[in-house]
């Protein structure tokens, strides 16, 4: 990991509530996985003191360039959106522990709500780049917070989207969605970010149809390197002993079937 202060090629607005920033990552180490995060300062001033974590859309590993994909949401993000193409994003990374691409022999399944879709991004560029088929359920408020559909379907992907405002993306539809492409494709291997009732259900289908699964957690990050203890999560063990860790050090990503969802 590292501290760095990177030049920003892009910081837009691409929706009502989202906006993605491009930086110049050359002077970051190269091995940079999905799944992992990069902690971002959001102004030079002492408020808002914290970082924001945010996951890694794209990786650019040619033109040496990561991609942001971020929701705003309160002070530190709306700073954010405030730096301009030329100037420096204050960044530390990257963070955590990223995914296992574990798909090789069939197709893997990504569930995702909300901001969730951009942390499965970069996977499903890994598995495009790997030759691995993916399929992904991407499910938002609304058709406009879909916003990495069209990204995912460049890498191939086969995209089914589900929205509140199109009144199927609860549980149970999700699930009959989700039954259906566990018959027609051969999945091996599942992966979910954004959505605790999702993730649950996911959880269940995994456990029962015995594929390898991983999930991407989303906490509120104190210092995002394991030093407060503000990001924890329980994990159950395989003897049925349950540990708590903390998600920005252990984590963002688990397997599924450990993680006590609550």
């Amino acid at each position: 990991m590292k501290a760095a202060k990177l030049r920003v090629l892009e910081n837009r607005q691409v929706s009502e509530r989202y906006w993605h920033m491009v930086v110049d990552a050359a002077e970051l180490p190269d091995e940079v996985k999905p799944g992992q995060f990069f902690n971002v300062r959001c102004a030079d001033e002492i408020y808002p003191l914290l970082r924001r974590p945010f996951s890694i859309y794209k990786i650019n590993k040619r033109e040496r360039t990561l991609e942001f994909l971020y929701l705003v949401k309160g002070v530190g993000t709306q700073r954010l959106t405030e730096i301009r193409a030329g100037e420096k994003a204050d960044v530390f990374g990257p963070l955590g522990t990223g995914f296992n691409l574990n798909a090789e022999d069939g197709a893997m399944l990504m569930l995702a709500r909300g901001v969730g879709i951009a942390t499965l991004a970069a996977l499903a560029q890994e598995a495009a780049e790997k030759g691995v088929r993916s399929v992904a359920v991407l499910s938002a408020r609304s058709r406009n917070d879909l916003l990495a559909a069209e990204t995912l379907e460049s890498y191939g992907a086969k995209v089914y989207k589900v929205t509140d405002e199109e009144g199927n993306s609860d549980v149970a539809s999700v699930g009959k969605l989700l039954e259906g492409i566990f018959r027609e494709e051969n999945i091996t291997a599942a992966y979910t970010c954004g959505s605790k009732r999702l993730a649950e259900l996911l959880q269940r289908m995994a456990a029962d149809k015995h594929i390898f699964a991983e999930i991407a957690l989303e906490e509120n990050m104190g210092c995002a390197m394991g030093v407060c203890f503000a990001c924890v999560c329980d994990i159950q063990e395989q003897d049925g002993s349950v540990r708590t860790v903390r998600v920005c050090k252990e984590g963002p990503v688990f397997p599924l079937e450990q993680v006590v969802i609550a």
